[in-house]
């Protein structure tokens, strides 16, 4: 366990279709450590029903043990795509409130920076995604968020490879 004290999580948060995903494995690759997919991804995918608000509980828990699971082997960096800032404003959302599991483990865990990432890709389809036309109002959710509980944090912009130079140079001064 004392590998994973040394490294920096660093969660990265925003709207759908921002590339969140392609920017932690990019990530990852560029500093030769470990990234945290989405678990959500993995559970809708396989579920064969529509999620309901306790479902957003289980995806927490295990989008959670397989972050402490990534962390036993990251080095420097631990990108995680998402955390629970993104299922607590979406519980928020879509059902008006989120479970006190998430609230508790909101307040007690602790990454070390947050990228969020913004608004200025392209939107692509997917049967995940539920709404191509709010995410100026989920990204300002987000940065209210992170920005009332006073958490360290800088907004990722650009398309394609210019994302994640923008990233680096953000690690680079933290």
């Amino acid at each position: 366990m004392e590998k994973a004290t040394r490294i920096k999580r660093i969660a990265i948060i925003g709207p759908e279709s921002t590339g969140k995903s392609k920017l932690a494995q990019e990530l990852a690759v560029s500093y030769h450590t470990e990234w945290v997919p989405e678990f959500a991804r993995f559970y809708l995918d396989r579920l064969d029903r529509d999620y309901e608000q306790a479902d957003l509980l289980a995806m927490a828990k295990a989008q959670l043990i397989w972050e402490d699971d990534r962390a036993e082997s990251a080095t420097q960096y631990l990108f995680c795509d998402t955390n629970l800032i993104v299922l607590k404003v979406w519980s928020d959302d879509k059902y008006g409130g989120t479970d006190p599991w998430i609230l508790q483990d909101l307040a007690t865990r602790h990454y070390d920076f947050y990228l969020l990432s913004d608004i200025d890709v392209p939107w692509q389809e997917d049967p995940q995604r539920e709404h191509p036309h709010r995410r100026k109002e989920f990204f300002d959710r987000y940065r209210h968020y992170l920005e009332v509980h006073n958490l360290p944090y800088a907004v990722v912009r650009g398309i394609e490879d210019e994302r994640l130079a923008c990233a680096i140079k953000i690690l680079k001064n933290i």
